[in-house]
């Protein structure tokens, strides 16, 4: 591959280099080669100008994820326009701000989405086109409807014979112009409108292209991320398009089943997920295997022991199509027994870290230099530092800059003043260690930290993944109950006790068991007061974090 300068120049070389190749498939759905994503973009390319959109304007995009939302994605970006992606599992009200606040002039939306929204309180919106097949399902543009209604005529004037691998054109965009404005999920509870660049967005491109070389043209990928967030929207999808991969969105919530059964028949080299994916596999096929007696007695016998982990490393990879060179987990910290499972049995997976306010990569190593406990190396072209008097002993904030880090928010000028200095370093807000090696080691959030009594730091995060261990407990929160006492929120694994029977006097048992085994792996300052089990899942972000601040009292 030829390396560029650009991010649309990377789009460009990859539409042209695999014209013929598979591109992009919904899942038991229609697929697109690339020369078809080259038509496309085109033809909104075209659209937009005869609608009066100039590069620089603002398109917004709400839908579940597909091969039509990808290709409208990268219609409005290789026109120099600027994408707004909106998650559609935002509550409508919070749809209709984003878009009146963003300036969005269009909106790309599927149909279950537009039923739920009122075009009388998104006035500056000039039309609204269906994401599957781009026809217009609102107009207040007498240009946008004539230019949808004559697209394909136009089209055809355009280029009369036929549309060839050299009629495509790309904008070619300064790298300090706005490519898209994000706007964060976050577990605070408020959205800010991230302001990512071309430059950010080459910059994350260009790691990949020179740190992930397992990937060649045509290899197959499963697209499990929300696109709408900058984890999925770059790592899964612009870095395997840019490299001639054939990517296949599930195009609906990855359920385990639809998942395994994607991976069977896609084969992917390359998995990208959060660590809920990976944990539930591990834990419902695995760990209860381990715990049966002559499995015990077996792990325990030299020889046999190595080639009983080498079977259960094989069984696994299979679970994942047979052909994982590598399986990237980012958006949270991995449970610390799953992680030393896996190193045990040596499975190619690593943690990255990164947030959208840096396109989105801070840190990455491939698995064969991960290290235990780390969310791997600062990438290229950024620097971090810790605020502390000794970073690789001392936790503190974690602050960053370079090449990845956002211009700053939309229109929020107090809220970008806040999370830089005035060097341009950014706050992440997260705290930790960095290592000699620039090796980077979380402990929580900084928004999430309890101050103890007496004074100590007591970081929610570190009790949650010993609790999580702990039998039957599925998810939970630690809180301060406004006294000086912690509290654990808990939701029972529900598939276990279902599957099991057990009681709901059983659970308050086992978890009161649980919580005299947890404070005997606390120090005194972070003991657990008591128990408290929710009777529904906690309400999470669509990348699967929990949203913290609906439980804080």
């Amino acid at each position: 591959m030829q390396h560029q300068d650009n991010l649309n120049a990377y789009i460009l070389q990859s539409l042209r280099d695999n014209w013929e190749l598979l591109a992009l498939t919904d899942y038991n759905g229609a697929s697109y080669q690339y020369k078809d994503i080259a038509r496309k973009i085109t033809k909104l390319h075209i659209l937009f100008k005869s609608a009066g959109v100039k590069p620089g304007e603002k398109i917004a995009l709400c839908g579940r994820n597909s091969a039509q939302w990808a290709m409208a994605f990268l219609g409005i970006i290789t026109y120099g326009g600027i994408a707004v992606p909106v998650l559609n599992e935002f509550k409508p009200d919070n749809i209709h701000h984003l878009v009146n606040h963003s300036e969005a002039r269009l909106l790309f939306a599927d149909a279950p989405t537009w039923e739920n929204l009122d075009a009388t309180v998104m006035p500056n919106l000039e039309g609204v086109l269906q994401i599957s097949d781009f026809s217009l399902m609102m107009s207040r543009s007498e240009s946008l409807t004539e230019a949808r209604a004559n697209l394909n005529k136009i089209f055809g004037e355009a280029y009369p014979e036929r549309f060839t691998v050299d009629d495509l054109e790309v904008s070619m965009n300064k790298p300090d112009d706005i490519a898209l404005i994000n706007y964060t999920s976050g577990s605070t509870g408020f959205s800010k409108g991230v302001m990512i660049t071309f430059g950010n967005l080459w910059s994350n491109i260009e790691y990949t292209i020179d740190h992930l070389n397992y990937l060649e043209p045509g290899d197959g990928i499963v697209c499990m991320l929300p696109l709408a967030h900058m984890y999925g929207l770059v790592v899964d999808m612009l870095h395997t398009l840019v490299k001639g991969c054939h990517i296949t969105f599930l195009t609906r919530t990855p359920s385990p089943r639809i998942i395994m059964e994607a991976f069977a028949k896609v084969h992917p080299k390359l998995i990208v997920a959060v660590p809920l994916i990976l944990e539930k596999i591990i834990k419902t096929k695995v760990f209860p295997l381990l715990e049966k007696p002559y499995m015990k007695i077996l792990l325990h016998v030299p020889f046999v022991d190595d080639r009983m982990l080498g079977k259960i490393k094989d069984k696994l990879t299979d679970t994942f199509g047979g052909e994982l060179k590598e399986i990237i987990i980012g958006g949270a910290a991995l449970n610390k027994d799953v992680e030393s499972f896996l190193r045990r049995i040596g499975f190619p997976f690593t943690v990255g870290y990164g947030m959208t306010e840096c396109a989105p990569l801070i840190s990455y190593a491939p698995h064969t230099q991960s290290r235990p406990g780390s969310c791997g190396k600062v990438v290229d072209r950024m620097e971090v530092r810790v605020d502390s008097p000794n970073p690789e002993e001392i936790p503190g904030v974690i602050w960053t800059r370079g090449a990845n880090v956002m211009k700053g928010y939309f229109k929020n000028q107090e809220a970008t003043d806040a999370i830089f200095d005035k060097d341009g370093w950014m706050c992440t807000g997260d705290i930790g260690c960095v290592d000699k090696d620039n090796f980077i080691y979380l402990r929580g959030r900084d928004k999430n930290m309890i101050l103890g009594a007496n004074g100590q730091n007591i970081y929610p995060e570190e009790i949650e993944q010993k609790l999580n261990n702990l039998p039957y407990v599925g998810e939970s929160v630690i809180i301060d109950d406004g006294n000086g006492k912690l509290i654990a929120l808990v939701y029972p694994d529900m598939d276990n006790v279902i599957h099991r029977n057990i009681s709901t006097e059983e659970i308050e048992k086992i978890m009161a068991e649980n919580l005299e085994q947890l404070n005997k792996d606390l120090p005194g300052y972070s003991q657990v007061n008591r128990v408290e089990i929710m009777s529904e899942e906690f309400e999470k972000t669509p990348k699967r974090s929990i949203k913290r601040y609906l439980y804080q009292r």
